[in-house]
């Protein structure tokens, strides 16, 4: 699962005070993000953004990531294949990493997927992940194809203490849910927003149909309106090639990026003022006022919400 590097928390040099992101809420800055994957790292630093901040990250000579905002460094952790940070240097806390027990089985397969720019606020990436209703219409043939177009009213809760949030009874019908799949089924799905910015999903596995696969999306927001997706996959597919499975992925997801990146406004809105959701917006509305009871503000803003049915939740 992977250690924490506590060398991490020493400065070079002068030891300056962490600045704040600005934008950032404070429930953000103690989250832990997903900067790229392990197998990537170099000697040499490679440079992104985080809450506004720049971040630079390598792989130090002594073999352990290194991440550094300015002269500061960063924790750093690699966990799912992926070099993880956070902005609180004064207590980081590793729980605060989802949770996938799934992860430690010994026949998953762990899939990294790259990482994906996407210009859009990471709230709406986590949302547009929840949405089975864009199935038919923007994954035509894969996830989704008409005349299948009912999502079917399923359950939605918090757990761990209020913590995350489920959603679970959720059916569509897919021509091809899986890369290994032959033919369509009625697939079988469980949501979890295990952070504000991570979710994952729990899909029928085609073979073995007493488990299933787990898909993790982590997002790593860059600015309000920009961010780095990071997809990760735990299947029970010991067949398919490596590069066809990361490339069925990456297709599903750019397809969602147009979508996402033409999104208005690009914040999104938290208000529920003038809400009227349907059936299929139930994880999306559980989700915004989730993060809005938590004080979750960066890439988000208070202004109404788009009135989207007459149909109650």
């Amino acid at each position: 699962m992977g250690t924490i590097n506590v060398t991490g928390h020493a400065m070079i040099g002068e030891a300056p005070e962490m600045k704040s992101s600005g934008t950032a809420d404070p429930v953000s800055q103690q989250q832990w993000y997903p900067l790229g994957m392990s197998e990537s790292l170099t000697a040499y630093y490679a440079e992104t953004l985080l809450l506004d901040l720049p971040i630079r990250f390598r792989r130090a000579a002594s073999g352990d990531p290194e991440v550094r905002q300015g002269e500061i460094a960063l924790p750093a952790c690699e966990r799912f294949g992926y070099l993880w940070t956070t902005l609180n240097t004064e207590a980081p806390d590793p729980s605060l990493i989802p949770r996938i027990d799934e992860a430690d089985e010994p026949d998953r397969r762990l899939v990294c997927c790259g990482s994906i720019t996407v210009n859009a606020s990471g709230l709406r990436v986590v949302e547009n992940f929840l949405d089975m209703a864009h199935f038919p219409f923007v994954h035509t043939g894969i996830l989704g194809a008409e005349p299948h177009t009912e999502v079917e009213r399923y359950r939605v809760e918090t757990r761990e203490d209020g913590n995350e949030i489920w959603a679970t009874e959720c059916r569509f019908f897919q021509p091809q849910a899986a890369l290994s799949a032959e033919g369509g089924l009625m697939t079988d799905y469980v949501y979890r927003i295990a952070s504000p910015f991570s979710t994952l999903l729990y899909k029928t596995n085609p073979i073995d149909t007493d488990r299933k696969d787990v898909i993790a999306l982590f997002v790593q927001p860059m600015t309000p309106g920009s961010c780095r997706a990071h997809p990760v996959m735990f299947l029970l597919d010991d067949e398919s090639d490596l590069d066809a499975l990361v490339e069925f992925q990456q297709t599903i997801f750019l397809q969602d990026r147009s979508i996402l990146e033409s999104q208005r406004p690009v914040a999104m809105p938290l208000d529920a003022g003038s809400e009227i959701p349907t059936l299929a917006d139930r994880s999306s509305v559980a989700y915004r006022r989730w993060l809005k009871s938590r004080g979750v503000t960066y890439g988000a803003s208070m202004s109404p919400m788009t009135i989207l049915s007459t149909e109650p939740a």
